[in-house]
């Protein structure tokens, strides 16, 4: 019961901050929650509005599988090599800490316009934070657990995924929070300079013609799905703890 009512006082707090600032400025055009909540009801009737949604939830489905597979394989290659981890660390902080709007030429070069440059920005964007989390957790294991793997006879490939991976496992999952997160918003960027398809480009558009509503009903709805995802592995994590 305490769980929920944190959470309920601050979701409530943020709605009536909302409704106060669309009362402020109200000549902005900014809309109130209720006027947000009608368009998203609209837009629940628009078979094209689901159209844009199933594009951006196939693009975001195949960069995270990507950046999820690929950032835990190279975490774990890197952390088990601690030259190989110290060396690639600094780079690889970098390369998360730099705008990755600034690949667009790049990856529009490489991609072009379609699924595989929304894929692409989704990947860049989720890859690099799981690789850090899994490649800091495997540096930081007690020297215990391989000492154990060696007496076994294990390979490296064996022990990898036999103990280190299992030891890291609440690292990897909070790392894959973030980096779950962070894929949404590279494949909704991805979408308003690289396509013309999905969510983002639908948003794009929307501020275009200056119409608000959609705006905020469409981020409305990104917002509760990220929320919910979030809980949904907070959750995996603290039963993964205990």
């Amino acid at each position: 019961m305490r769980s929920t009512i944190g959470p309920a006082l601050v979701l409530l707090g943020l709605v009536v901050a909302w409704e106060i600032l669309h009362l402020v400025v109200a000549n902005s055009g900014l809309p109130s929650p209720f006027e947000t909540l009608a368009q998203l009801g609209v837009l629940f009737q628009d078979a094209d509005f689901w159209k844009e949604t199933a594009q951006t939830a196939q693009a975001f489905a195949i960069a995270v599988v990507i950046s999820t597979i690929a950032g835990i394989t190279l975490g774990i290659l890197l952390g088990m090599n601690r030259t190989a981890g110290a060396v690639s660390e600094p780079i690889l902080v970098n390369l998360y800490a730099l705008p990755k709007v600034t690949l667009y030429p790049v990856v529009l070069l490489l991609f072009g316009l379609g699924i595989s440059a929304r894929i692409a920005f989704g990947v860049m964007h989720g890859m690099i934070p799981l690789t850090l989390f899994t490649m800091n957790a495997i540096l930081q294991l007690k020297p215990v657990y391989r000492r154990s793997a060696a007496v076994m006879g294990l390979s490296s490939f064996d022990t990898s995924i036999r103990v280190v991976l299992p030891a890291i496992l609440p690292e990897v999952i909070t790392g894959t929070r973030l980096g779950f997160s962070l894929c949404l918003l590279g494949v909704l960027i991805g979408e308003m300079f690289a396509s013309r398809n999905g969510l983002g480009y639908l948003v794009t558009h929307a501020m275009e013609r200056g119409d608000m509503p959609t705006v905020l009903a469409v981020a409305v709805l990104l917002a509760v799905f990220a929320l919910l995802a979030n809980a949904a592995l907070l959750a995996l994590d603290r039963s993964r703890r205990h």
